[in-house]
């Protein structure tokens, strides 16, 4: 587990955007069951996670459509809430970082890790957009 000062600029990074930190299994299940879209983002202190994942997510925010709630976990630090919020991301392996928009409640759209290494902001931003087009 990582330590909380560590974690701590990178979660604060996703929550002054809007996000709201899920750090129990109960809020990770309240959240995807929500009405609506609910994008949640599996955070990490991985280079991709600061260098794509963060900046690209919060850049896909300035779009006509966009997720009706944000949502995000911590790997390594909120293991209870990651480990459920995995469960929902089936059939998909564990990754972190990772991106999932849910609409009512189901998985529609996943952005695994190999899908965030290697790319930029603006990539992820866009293909990011796209989605928010066809689900939001």
């Amino acid at each position: 587990m990582y330590p909380e000062a560590l974690v701590k600029p990178m979660k604060t990074e996703l929550v002054s955007a809007g996000f709201e930190d899920l750090t129990t299994p109960e809020s990770v299940d309240n959240a995807v069951k929500q009405e609506g879209t609910v994008l949640m983002v599996v955070n990490s202190v991985c280079g991709c996670a600061a260098g794509a994942c963060r900046p690209g997510v919060k850049l896909s925010l300035d779009h006509a459509k966009k997720p009706t709630h944000l949502t995000t976990v911590f790997a390594g630090f909120d293991g209870d809430a990651v480990n459920q919020a995995r469960k929902h991301f089936a059939p998909y392996p564990p990754s972190s970082p990772c991106i999932a928009l849910f609409k009512n409640g189901e998985l529609v759209n996943f952005v695994e890790r190999h899908n965030i290494e290697g790319r930029t902001a603006a990539m992820i931003s866009e293909h990011l957009k796209m989605v928010y087009d066809e689900f939001c």
